[in-house]
């Protein structure tokens, strides 16, 4: 790990940075993805079956590649928050953010007194090497990029507030949680939503705040970046792993893909 944070330096910028979902929960898998050039890796521990540990072990395995990796965490616990830092996650997304208040609450957890609340353990800890980072303690609140996920009606009634918070630096639209909270569960693609996310993203901009979200349609998320969401994440590991797959086995007869066999005729 090097000192300073590029990834948050590139949103400030207002560079577009363009991800990959991981959600295999598996290290190998990782740094598979990270070969691809991706300019950021999101390791999921809200939907994915990760712990501190599975996430120790995948920030380590794409350490060797450019991309940046992003945590996701599970909720706002700030214990939790503390030890995904001390592993070494520069970047955090957090999720279910709808107000303000909570958005102040999480700024607090990612930084050292008397700017926060986190707990001073890094001489042991992997972000300060062990304590050979000996200007760690000094920089850290600097490099800690928080990110937090507006996905409810409620949090786009509070847009503006949240991103207002000093120390958010960005604001992620989360599409399948805000289609369920506007009524259209299961269709992140309904007018309606697609509509809202705009929306959300000019003014996320607007306010001087990265905009980012998730889409797996390349058209989508050329739009999003041409909106001037500047880190979108454009696949998940897993569901590409799984189309691949299952094309491979319809082009031969095989699984729920393939094309129906004709009936016998008696």
């Amino acid at each position: 790990m090097t000192s300073g944070n590029p990834f948050k330096a590139a949103l400030a910028r207002g560079e577009p940075q363009v991800g990959l979902w991981l959600s295999m929960a598996q290290s190998y898998a990782a740094e598979v993805c990270a070969t691809a050039g991706f300019q950021w890796l999101l390791i999921d521990n809200e939907h994915a079956p990760n712990d501190v540990r599975s996430t120790l072990a995948q920030l380590q395995a794409v350490a060797a590649y450019p991309g940046h990796p992003v945590v996701r965490t599970v909720n706002s616990d700030p214990a939790l928050i503390k030890q995904l830092l001390d592993i070494g996650a520069q970047t955090l997304l957090v999720p279910m953010v709808d107000t303000a208040s909570q958005a102040h609450a999480l700024v607090a957890a990612t930084r050292y007194p008397p700017l926060g609340i986190r707990g001073v353990g890094a001489a042991v800890a992997r972000v300060s090497r062990w304590g050979a980072r000996r200007d760690y303690l000094h920089e850290a609140n600097d490099e800690a990029c928080l990110l937090v996920q507006a996905e409810t009606v409620t949090a786009l009634g509070n847009l503006r507030e949240i991103c207002a918070v000093d120390g958010v630096d960005g604001v992620f639209i989360g599409p399948a949680d805000l289609a369920a909270s506007m009524g259209h569960r299961g269709r992140p693609d309904h007018p309606d939503v697609q509509a809202a996310i705009d929306d959300a993203i000019r003014t996320i901009v607007s306010c001087g705040k990265a905009a980012g979200t998730l889409t797996g349609d390349p058209a989508l998320a050329r739009k999003f970046l041409d909106l001037g969401a500047t880190f979108v994440a454009v696949g998940i590991d897993v569901t590409l792993l799984a189309q691949g797959a299952r094309r491979l086995a319809a082009s031969f007869g095989l699984g729920a893909d393939a094309p129906a066999k004709p009936s016998a005729a008696y």
